[in-house]
């Protein structure tokens, strides 16, 4: 299952990492490069040490924390079924959580790896089995 039509998100150079990762395979983050923190959503400094961060890909695997299914109409007209977005808690940090569509049917603990779904200069994370 593929993530729905829905408003794309803003790129911004803070955030431009995050979302064009894709087009390489990569599920790209910020790591700090005094303490090794990883940080997500985007900061302009280390939460834990004030450090400096740098882009760098995290592996892309984790186990699904919470989930919810939604029922959202995104466009007039567009498709009502079901879609689920859950809060990935990413194996790199205990605390390293990214929000993102998954599967409807997958559940709290369920191990996932990302995909990505190209939607024009946007690639959108996408977590599955």
């Amino acid at each position: 299952m593929s993530p729905m039509s829905f408003p794309l998100p803003e790129v911004t150079a803070e955030n431009e990492h995050f979302w064009r990762g894709g087009a390489h395979g990569e599920l790209r983050l910020l790591r700090c490069t005094t303490c090794a923190t990883w940080v997500h959503p985007p900061v302009p400094s280390c939460p834990a040490c004030g450090g400096a961060l740098r882009t760098e890909a995290a592996s892309g695997r984790g186990k699904v924390h919470a989930v919810t299914i939604n029922h959202q109409q995104w466009m007039p007209g567009g498709p009502a079924e079901p879609y689920a977005v859950a809060v990935v808690r990413l194996e790199e940090q205990d605390d390293l959580l990214v929000v993102a569509g998954v599967p409807v049917g997958t559940a709290i603990d369920d191990s996932v790896r990302v995909r990505f779904e190209p939607r024009g200069d946007v690639w959108l994370p996408w977590f599955g089995a």
